[in-house]
């Protein structure tokens, strides 16, 4: 969630921009899309995070 669209529901305080304490689910690519665009199906999801736990790490 972005920052205005956190603000809109009234959740500015704990999500909408990567802060301590905030929330912040993401994931770790194998490499950077904005590099190549065309080849971003060909990255790997390397890890996933979500409440600040891993939840998936690739072996």
């Amino acid at each position: 969630m972005t920052i205005d669209a956190a603000w809109q529901v009234f959740q500015e305080g704990n999500r909408g921009s990567l802060e301590p304490g905030k929330y912040a689910d993401l994931v770790v690519l194998s490499g950077n899309p904005l590099e190549d665009p065309m080849a971003m199906r060909d990255l790997q999801v390397e890890r996933t995070v979500v409440g600040g736990a891993t939840i998936y790490r690739k072996h």
